[in-house]
């Protein structure tokens, strides 16, 4: 496949991902005021959509640092986004442009956020069988993953 060929489809599938993200998040944050009502049953115990402001990386980590952490952490994702585009163009391999769609969409997606908010917005609560979890999540988070474990098993 040609390097225009997977660019396109890499950059297909970030926009449908990061489209779907932000309209989420807009959905949340504008719509449903999530941020003052702060917890909204949806599918109870099993869905929440429970406000969390990330400004660490996953889990919160490294979060609560200076304003520079922010850029720091905007910075670091354009240079992984970077790297990991160039690692499909050269691998040339129509499978992995998925993934990598998947992965970059995500990783825009929560960038934006640290630009615009100062923090990623998270409102995805998930808890079953008894476990209560803590932590929220949001559409960018599973693209993440998502595409991580399809790289990790399509490379």
């Amino acid at each position: 496949m040609s390097r225009t060929a997977l660019t396109r489809s890499m950059l297909l599938v970030s926009i449908v991902v990061l489209a779907i993200d932000q309209l989420s998040k807009w959905y949340v944050l504008e719509v449903l005021d999530l941020p003052h009502r702060l917890d909204v049953a949806v599918l109870p115990p099993f869905l929440n959509f429970r406000m969390a402001w990330n400004t660490g990386i996953n889990f919160g980590l490294f979060g609560g640092g200076p304003g520079a952490t922010r850029w720091f952490l905007i910075g670091i994702t354009l240079v992984i986004s970077a790297a990991l585009i160039w690692w499909v163009l050269r691998r040339r391999q129509p499978v992995l442009a998925i993934g990598a769609g998947l992965v970059l969409g995500g990783a825009l997606g929560n960038a934006l956020d640290r630009f615009r908010h100062g923090a990623v917005a998270d409102f995805l609560n998930t808890s079953c069988c008894g476990i209560n979890n803590p932590f929220s999540f949001n559409i960018a988070d599973i693209a993440i993953f998502a595409g991580a474990i399809w790289i990790a098993i399509k490379a």
